[in-house]
């Protein structure tokens, strides 16, 4: 199977989760993970960006939408197993990972969640 995620591709996907992650995070969890991240993205943002992000986005500002979804998809795999494949990530790894991941998405969601914003990556902003 193929993750399916429209703001977020595989490679981004694991990018973020490094090495030492558990295979059995599947590739239907992490679409699983996607689906809910976009959700949160157009509950957050009151606009229903996966539209316009499935058709022609603007490239200079899309990569705030993917940070924002493979953030959440990382989060979601390192929970799945936090000692990692081997057994050996420590708590301290596992959360600092967790933090970066965190304050990445947070990051990206209070940008999204402004209007003024909003109308600048839509292009609308003249």
């Amino acid at each position: 199977m193929v993750v399916t995620s429209i703001m977020s591709t595989e490679a981004e996907i694991n990018e973020k989760l490094g090495d030492n992650i558990s295979t059995n995070f599947t590739d239907a969890m992490k679409t699983a993970a996607g689906l809910r991240a976009e959700s949160m993205v157009n509950a957050v943002a009151r606009d229903n960006f996966s539209d316009w992000f499935a058709g022609s986005p603007n490239a200079d500002v899309k990569g705030i939408f993917s940070d924002i979804v493979s953030s959440f998809i990382a989060i979601e795999g390192l929970r799945y197993k936090p000692t990692g494949q081997d057994g050996l990530m420590n708590r301290i790894e596992f959360e600092d990972k967790i933090n970066v991941l965190r304050d990445g998405m947070l990051r990206g969601l209070s940008i999204i969640r402004d209007k003024k914003a909003q109308t600048f990556i839509r292009g609308e902003d003249t």
